[in-house]
């Protein structure tokens, strides 16, 4: 009996707290309480779902629509609409016409679009780099994404300031075709190029449709350089440094072997040698040397009289700093040139990234003249406080400073550093003067330099 009534109470709990439940939530299958929803507002709910679908497709196509029409096309739509406004109210043939004639070139121009966006692209240049006067070749990949044939479009590619067009012809299913640019490089720079915009527009240009990616590539135009002669000037003894033709009685680097002189040493005796020949033989070694080289460029424009002469002191100091670093010299090149994307440093010396060749000439490639930096006797006193150890300093800057501002610029550093002063003169006749505490060298042309460097001794 108490089992019975134990199950009695928990149906009754059980069905009361079923029928609470259905009393909240509507009680669909009675007809008393809260009510389903009748057929007449399922349908008005489901109508209202609908409109708020086709509402935001509608938006989706009428920006489509917008952006596809050019200002021509807006124009032509706008011929249309006075027309059919004039053929409405005064009655005029000629406005008919006119909204006629708008209307079906709007109409013809409507397949030109037709087609799906789906491509891949890539933009693909022969090289990263360039000297002033040569050319690059950059290949643009387009392929067909999609399983249907593509119409021709027209691939739309900005190098630097201008935009090349290229015409993409029709594709079919998975097909890809390359399309190839000459870019010229007349001047030293950065060529940016992308980002790839493929276009379709009727010819009349009323309608266009476009989609653009964002492969983007820099070009660095690298001034033209001279080749300098291998020379010793500047250099130092260090056994860190690189073996030299100096001949030394005490280094790291071993040459040959001599007889014996009064004075030498006796630890560098070679007794192997000595035994074999019978005279006292002793080592000989090649002198370890390094030099320290600061290329200091002065980047103010109104120390140069002419573009020309600013981009030849360029010219002259890549020289410099390159041949630093083939001939594996430690250096230290710097100007008062700050990119924008830095922070200017406090002294006012900018240093250029010189780990290889082409990293330091695509740094004066991206080098420009600057209105507002320091002067270049300022630049040298701060190059000779810094505390570098530098056995050989090359100041490069224009015609215009006068033969008391080079003298102070080399009096800033200590009397065991050569200094050598290139002032760069646009056509001036090439010549080299030592004059103390520092050797001046006008360079006229980027021909002259080598020669000028062999005269001086540097």
């Amino acid at each position: 009996m108490n089992a019975q009534r134990t199950r009695s109470r928990t149906l009754w709990q059980t069905g009361s707290r079923i029928d609470r439940t259905a009393d909240r939530t509507g009680g669909a299958g009675r007809g008393g309480g809260a009510a389903a929803l009748q057929p007449s507002e399922r349908r008005r709910l489901t109508a209202r779902r609908w409109a708020r679908r086709a509402g935001r497709r509608m938006r989706r196509a009428w920006r489509a629509a917008t952006r596809a029409v050019t200002p021509v096309g807006w124009f032509v739509l706008a011929v249309v609409v006075a027309g059919s406004v004039a053929g409405f109210g005064p009655s005029w043939v000629e406005g008919w016409f006119v909204a006629v004639v708008g209307a079906v070139l709007l109409l013809i121009a409507l397949p030109f679009l037709l087609g799906s966006r789906r491509y891949r692209t890539a933009i693909e240049p022969n090289r990263r780099n360039v000297v002033v006067g040569g050319e690059l070749r950059v290949e643009v990949l387009v392929e067909n994404a999609s399983a249907r044939p593509q119409l021709p479009a027209v691939a739309e590619l900005p190098v630097g300031e201008a935009l090349r067009e290229l015409t993409v012809p029709l594709l079919g299913p998975h097909e890809r075709t390359r399309l190839t640019a000459v870019v010229a490089a007349p001047r030293r720079g950065v060529i940016r190029v992308g980002p790839l915009t493929l276009a379709r527009q009727d010819p009349l240009g009323l309608l266009r449709r476009e989609v653009t990616w964002r492969d983007r590539h820099l070009l660095h135009v690298h001034p033209p350089t001279a080749a300098l002669p291998p020379h010793s000037a500047g250099l130092v003894r260090d056994l860190e440094g690189r073996p030299s033709r100096r001949l030394t009685e005490a280094d790291l680097s071993f040459h040959a072997v001599r007889e014996y002189a009064h004075g030498d040493a006796l630890r560098h005796v070679h007794w192997k040698s000595t035994a074999k020949t019978g005279t006292l033989m002793v080592r000989q070694f090649e002198e370890s040397q390094t030099a320290r080289v600061a290329v200091l460029f002065d980047a103010l424009r109104e120390e140069y009289a002419s573009d020309d002469e600013f981009e030849l002191g360029v010219s002259v100091a890549a020289s410099l700093s390159v041949q630093a670093v083939r001939e594996g010299r430690e250096r230290f090149v710097a100007s008062a040139w700050a990119p924008g994307r830095i922070r200017p440093s406090i002294d006012g010396l900018e240093e250029l990234p010189s780990r290889d060749p082409v990293e330091l000439l695509d740094a004066w490639a991206e080098l420009g003249s600057t209105e507002e930096g320091l002067p270049f006797e300022v630049l040298a006193r701060s190059l000779a406080d810094s505390g570098r150890p530098l056995s050989i300093v090359a100041l490069i800057t224009g015609s215009r400073p006068d033969m008391l501002r080079l003298r102070r610029a080399s009096a800033a550093f200590p009397p065991d550093v050569q200094v050598l002063a290139v002032r760069c003169e646009w056509l001036a006749e090439p010549r080299a003067q030592r004059l103390t505490p520092l050797t001046l060298v006008t360079v006229g042309a980027l021909g002259d330099l080598p020669r000028l460097m062999l005269r001086s001794g540097q």
